[in-house]
């Protein structure tokens, strides 16, 4: 892997350990920043002073000076900044105060995570206030507990999840804590995008119509990252306007920042693995003593750094440092990831690897280092996970181990689009059928639904659509005032998974010793856990037997194989509706909802230790079909007038394959957010055409983004193609870890002659905006 220097612990120390490796293609240091102080609000109760005092905090950052005086005065507030610049006391200082000024005084704390919400109670316990009242309500709280919450509670710390299907469904029970609500705090909010976004918004609606009906008008304090829109993003939250108040005045640590790219081969063909890698990374750090955390970007990729660290670090007979790090994501037990906050918070730890479950704001103790394992699919999270470290006012080291594919390999040709490129858009829909529909009829059995507020709240064409089909199922009837009332035997609110637009998770259960391992989506379960499938978890492989779609289980038992699988799926488009058509020049761009079809045909084994095909095993199941929303255009006839099949289909594919891998450019998303096909016939668009559709169902905004910056993307896409050192087509460019197809055929110089051409139609050029 290279040389290695003798050094001590701490991240100054920790950068020079990287110095000599060929592997490292650019470095660049980041200056703290020094504090800019702000006063203290005026009129703060002796009793706020006292416990602000206690914990040591004389004056604040300017932006919390002005942050704390805004919400004090009811002024809805959008906070935004980096991870460790104080956001927390900008809304901590106001609910302390409303709270000790009015007996009756209630307050609401939302975090995406549990672990999150129990990190919040926990500091704010450390200001030893006595009138503050702090309950956790999560899935994890006593029954006996939640009555007396109910009660007792001033400051109600939880989760969109349990809001949604715990609170707003027993809102009678809840009515001295609405009727007194003062405040509301959505924390993270920058994680609320996407589907998971999508719904949230609409819990938002359901809140805010509730505290309609008990006269509450609370302020509305939203806290991110840094995101491009956070007004706009604020709004389509909560359909409120507010006033951004960003971190400008709060110190930050200095950093290194260091771009890795894993070696190519001896083939020069295909890079070294970015795991292995970020392994070796982590394992030297961790053998110097150097707290670090590494991020992955799936459950897979968390086990196996993990697994690769460990048997490193065991290889050199260091087992005592083995036993010292550990995994951490989502589907283990809440008594696990706790014990594993708990060890990383005093120093047990060493060292851990985890999914972007610890990307947000939980205190994990004094890390110096963090490694991302791949680009984590936005800018925003990036700078999120690189912030975990270097947070005690040390200097901080942040590392990005690039992957294969185009994305990554195109920051690390131009690291100065990657670290000036301004933060992304958080995108969510407030107008998906599917997300919508629920979230209604959960409204409806809440107070009968109807009127100009209810208008305003959700969108008076989706609401009567809604109410509408509803209707038409028989689940709500007019009342006399001309609203709607729910009238099913069932309670809405509870069949809703705020993760998911589609229709339920598959439970992945080990066959031998009966213990639930994980879900997956109904979905994507046809793609991820077939018959035939290997499964990781905890390290640990399991064999896929048995995919019982009725029952939604997937059967897996333990089993230590020397391959790994890939799917091949055949997909097919069919266009709904064309809502919006773009004429750019002689470039027709087009966007609307569209019917995509899945079907598994077969699956590869490849090579643990080489990744070369092993075979490809036949296995059939039932298509699955979804609707969602799409950008397409037709193939350019001179791109692609004369040209035999296979180079036809190779160069539509790349080019479509080079679009979905730079979409993430435009918006917080991941790859695998969208999916694509490319044709050489679509009925619809009467000739060869390229569609990228949002991969969940009803769509999310990610396509729309596409249709609306469509020349800022075709340009970007088409350099990062254009400029890959590859001869043919490669992970670089436009070979896709997703492809259904297995990445097959794909031209690349056909795939840039296909975008040169569109862009030459839309009457733009290939230079990059």
């Amino acid at each position: 892997m290279g040389p290695r220097t003798g050094l001590s612990s701490g991240a100054e120390g920790a950068r020079r350990l990287l110095d000599g490796f060929e592997q490292v293609v650019h470095t660049e240091g980041r200056a703290a920043r020094r504090r800019h102080g702000g006063p203290l609000p005026d009129g703060l109760h002796l009793d706020v002073l006292t416990a602000l005092e206690r914990s040591g905090i004389q004056d604040l950052h300017a932006f919390q000076s002005v942050a704390a005086e805004r919400i004090l005065g009811g002024g809805h507030t959008a906070l935004v900044g980096g991870t460790g610049s104080g956001k927390s006391l900008c809304y901590q200082l106001p609910m302390l105060q409303r709270l000790r000024a009015a007996r009756r005084a209630r307050a609401l704390y939302l975090a995406p995570t549990k672990a999150l919400a129990q990190d919040q109670a926990r500091r704010l316990r450390e200001f030893e206030a006595g009138w503050l009242r702090p309950g956790l309500y999560d899935g994890d709280t006593p029954k006996a507990q939640r009555t007396v919450l109910k009660r007792s509670a001033n400051l109600l710390l939880t989760n969109p999840d349990m809001l949604s299907a715990g609170i707003l469904p027993r809102h009678a029970e809840w009515a001295g804590f609405l009727s007194g609500l003062e405040l509301v705090v959505i924390d993270e909010a920058h994680v609320y995008r996407g589907v998971f976004g999508s719904h949230v918004a609409q819990v938002m609606r359901r809140l805010r119509r509730l505290c309609a009906v008990y006269g509450a008008e609370p302020t509305w304090v939203t806290s991110s990252g840094t995101i491009a829109n956070p007004e706009e993003h604020f709004t389509r939250l909560t359909t409120l306007a507010a006033e951004v108040v960003d971190d400008s005045g709060a110190p930050t640590a200095g950093r290194d920042l260091v771009l890795w790219n894993p070696e190519l081969d001896d083939d020069g063909a295909e890079r070294n693995s970015p795991l292995g890698d970020a392994a070796r990374i982590y394992a030297l750090l961790v053998e110097e003593r150097v707290p670090t955390i590494v991020f992955a970007r799936t459950r897979k990729a968390c086990e196996l750094i993990h697994r690769f660290t460990s048997d490193r670090l065991r290889s050199r007979g260091l087992d005592h440092l083995a036993e010292r790090i550990a995994p951490y994501r989502a589907g283990y037990t809440a008594e696990e990831r706790r014990a594993t906050e708990r060890a990383l918070a005093s120093g047990d730890l060493v060292g851990v690897v985890a999914t972007n479950a610890l990307e947000l704001g939980i205190d994990i103790g004094g890390l110096e280092a963090s490694v991302c394992a791949t680009f984590p699919g936005s800018i925003t999270s990036l700078w999120q996970q690189w912030g975990r470290a270097g947070r005690s006012g040390a200097r901080g080291l942040s590392v990005l181990v690039a992957g294969a594919d185009a994305l990554d390999q195109y920051f690390m040709r131009e690291p100065e689009a990657l670290l000036q490129r301004p933060v992304e858009h958080a995108v969510l829909s407030t107008a998906n059928p599917r997300i919508v529909l629920p979230h209604i009829a959960a409204a409806a059995c809440e107070s009968p639904i109807g009127g100009a507020l209810d208008e305003a709240l959700f969108g008076a064409e989706p609401l009567e659509a809604a109410l509408a089909e509803l209707r038409s199922r028989g689940a709500v009837r007019a009342t006399p005032d001309g609203s709607s009332a729910y009238v099913g035997r069932d309670h809405p609110a509870g069949a809703i998974s705020l993760r998911s637009s589609g229709r339920g998770d598959v439970m992945i259960v080990d066959s031998l010793s009966g213990v639930l391992l994980g879900t997956v989506e109904l979905r994507r379960a046809h793609s991820t856990v077939y018959p035939g499938a290997v499964y990781l978890h905890r390290g640990a492989s399991y064999l896929v037997r048995e995919l019982d779609l009725e029952r939604r289980v997937a059967a897996v038992e333990p089993a230590v194989t020397a391959w790994y699988t890939l799917p091949k799926m055949d997909t097919d488009i069919s266009v709904l509706e064309c809502q919006r058509v773009r004429q750019l020049h002689g470039l027709a761009l087009n966007f609307g909802l569209v019917e995509v079809t899945d079907q598994l045909v077969a699956f590869q084994r490849k090579s643990v230790t080489t990744h070369t095909t092993l075979e490809l095993v036949p296995c059939a199941l039932p298509p699955v079909s979804f609707t969602t929303e799409a950008v397409w255009f037709a193939a350019p006839a001179r791109a692609v007038d004369g040209l035999p099949a296979d180079r036809l289909l190779g160069s539509l594919h790349a080019a479509e394959h080079g679009m979905i891998a730079l979409l993430p450019l435009l918006a917080i998303c991941d790859r695998a957010d969208c999916g694509g096909l490319s044709t050489d016939w679509h009925a619809d668009v009467g000739g060869p055409a390229i569609f990228v559709y949002d991969g969940h169902e009803g769509g999310v905004g990610i396509a729309e983004r596409g249709f609306e910056e469509f020349i800022r993307w075709a340009q970007v896409s088409r350099r990062a193609i254009a400029e890959c050192p590859c001869e043919e087509a490669c992970p670089s460019c436009v070979q896709s870890p997703k492809c259904g197809n297995l990445n097959e055929p794909l031209d690349k110089l056909g795939a840039v002659q296909v975008i040169d051409e569109a862009l030459a139609l839309a009457g733009e050029t290939a230079r990059q905006t």
